[in-house]
């Protein structure tokens, strides 16, 4: 790679670090009580105590530091005064921006105890961004990502969300190209070494279709069914790929050890 693109995977990975450090830290208050305001307290103090910026903050209007997607909210939750129950289940999605470089990542949180079905959701999710990583390379192509989580996927009796995809990231919040979530093998842009992009699967428990609330960001399930996501920040490399935003604690799925 060339020096431009090592400097996009250097800036990438101390911002990456930073986000995933992050939600190391939600894990420790997430419980039954707290509300979403207090997660979003948390992710904006640790990120500007690690010199980095909360890129979601005003981007495009919206009113917070991270997303907090509870049960039946596909993404892009607000948060706010919503108290997190006992068995509910979670998604917090921060991205931090450091040096003009961006780093965005989300996982699930259980509440308490949870139910054998959100965990089982929660589990083929996080499985469909793994087995996806697992085949990057420059020799592929981003229809092979799609068909990736969405053959696993629906072999597990899941539906994935359409409406929403992964992206190409690095000094902007969000370029091109899009990564979409299914698809079909050898289709698409074929994938080259420092590409840097989001793979963030939103898998639901019933149907696949959502809708978007009143607020203008809040996307929900039609069938009121539950939802999950996952996100890594990756970079294609010339053997294969960097995640940049794996929990250097380990806490990459949950429940996670206090």
């Amino acid at each position: 790679m060339n020096e431009n693109l090592i400097e996009g995977f250097e800036g990438t990975r101390k911002a990456g670090l930073i986000a995933s450090a992050t939600l190391d830290e939600v894990s420790s208050i997430i419980k039954p009580g707290i509300t979403t305001k207090e997660i979003d307290n948390l992710c904006y103090e640790f990120i500007n105590d690690h010199k980095g910026y909360s890129a979601p903050l005003f981007y495009r209007g919206y009113p917070k530091s991270c997303c907090t997607s509870a049960n039946h909210i596909v993404c892009h939750g607000i948060p706010g005064d919503k108290i997190l129950n006992e068995g509910d289940i979670l998604n917090v999605d921060v991205t931090a921006y450091k040096n003009e470089w961006h780093g965005d990542t989300s996982r699930m949180f259980y509440v308490g105890d949870v139910s054998v079905k959100a965990k089982k959701l929660v589990e083929v999710t996080y499985n469909s961004l793994m087995k996806a990583i697992e085949i990057l390379n420059k020799n592929i192509y981003l229809g092979d990502i799609g068909d990736t989580i969405q053959t696993y996927v629906e072999q597990e009796g899941f539906s994935v969300v359409k409406d929403f995809c992964g992206h190409g990231i690095g000094k902007r919040f969000h370029e091109e190209p899009n990564i979409l979530h299914y698809g079909e093998k050898g289709t698409g842009q074929k994938l080259k070494a420092g590409m840097i992009f989001t793979i963030e699967p939103m898998i639901n428990e019933g149907d696949y279709q959502t809708k978007v609330l009143k607020d203008g960001w809040t996307a929900v399930t039609k069938d009121k069914k539950l939802s999950a996501q996952f996100e890594h920040t990756v970079g294609i490399t010339n053997d294969g790929c960097e995640i940049f935003t794996s929990s250097k604690k380990g806490l990459n799925f949950p429940p996670y050890k206090k």
